[in-house]
């Protein structure tokens, strides 16, 4: 963002102590009758020198299907930056309500491989803000630098929902944006997914949004069941995607219909390869195995 300061955060916050301030702006911001303004807040925050636990790394290889490693998963990566990123969703400044966000898409670029010992200096900031035919949207961009290289290892771009908020001075799209038709294919793999899916990637993603963990805790936002994480769902796919992706790749993922727990979900692989021979890109979908109703689908493709 031009003319964005930079907060150099002493270490990473603690997403639990996020849930708890924003739900008290929220609560804040109702009886006062205000809103944060309507321009994003001009910050970058950062954190240096952030290691990854090895007990959290394994527990989350096993939890996502990944094949045990030193090499730090995108998805890792993304759950790594996370609490950053919602500290400056979380600040006075920012002009939307931070409970209640929808993420609709993630965008990841790994330009090379994240060892589990490298020191990681982490940034991130909210940039783009528009309307949506439901609200307002806006995009979180993550950054990773490893072991005190010049050049980005890893990029994230978020792109979140406030549904039914809409700031003044920001248009609506004039068309609305359809999804394409959708022909269930033959599966490569079907997922159970038990009650306790959202807790199990809480513990390992330090994700523990309310929505995810229980039924009680899901009624009480106005949700039937609890939801599967949308980033649980995107990390598996990529595990199931394997090797193919090779040490650098873009990674996709549009998120559309949530996984309600307990619930059935088949995943599609398609891959291509180039001309000499090696995996390209590698398409997938995953949806309800008994409604047929997509729930993610996306991309990976390897960086030349």
């Amino acid at each position: 963002m031009s003319g964005s300061q930079t907060v150099i955060l002493g270490e990473m916050p603690a997403l639990s102590k996020l849930y708890v301030n924003a739900a008290a702006a929220a609560a804040r911001r109702r009886v006062l009758g205000t809103h944060g303004g309507t321009q994003l807040p001009a910050y970058t925050h950062e954190v240096r020198g952030v290691k990854a636990d090895v007990g959290n790394l394994t527990a989350y290889q096993h939890l996502i299907g990944e094949s045990a490693s030193d090499v730090l998963p995108a998805g890792f990566i993304h759950a790594l930056a996370f609490p950053l990123a919602m500290s400056v969703m979380n600040r006075d400044d920012f002009p939307l309500p931070l409970l209640g966000m929808i993420h609709l898409s993630n965008k990841v670029v790994q330009s090379s491989p994240v060892l589990f010992s490298q020191a990681l200096d982490i940034r991130a900031r909210v940039e783009n803000l528009r309307g949506h035919r439901a609200g307002t949207q806006l995009d979180l961009v993550a950054e990773v630098r490893a072991g005190g290289q010049e050049n980005l290892s890893w990029r994230g771009v978020s792109t979140y929902l406030a549904k039914g908020v809409f700031l003044p001075g920001i248009d609506k799209p004039s068309v609305p944006v359809t999804p394409p038709p959708f022909s269930v294919p033959d599966p490569t793999a079907l997922w159970q997914l038990g009650v306790d899916t959202g807790r199990a990637y809480a513990a390992v993603s330090g994700d523990f949004n309310p929505i995810h963990l229980s039924v009680l805790t899901a009624k009480a936002l106005g949700l039937r069941r609890s939801l599967a994480h949308g980033m649980y769902l995107a990390s598996r796919a990529l595990a199931d995607v394997g090797a193919v992706r090779g040490d650098s790749f873009s990674w996709d993922v549009a998120f559309e219909a949530p996984v309600f727990l307990p619930a059935r979900v088949a995943l599609d692989i398609s891959s291509m390869q180039a001309d000499g021979g090696a995996w390209q890109r590698s398409d997938y979908v995953a949806w309800n195995a008994l409604s047929g109703r997509r729930h993610i689908s996306g991309s990976v493709a390897a960086l030349p």
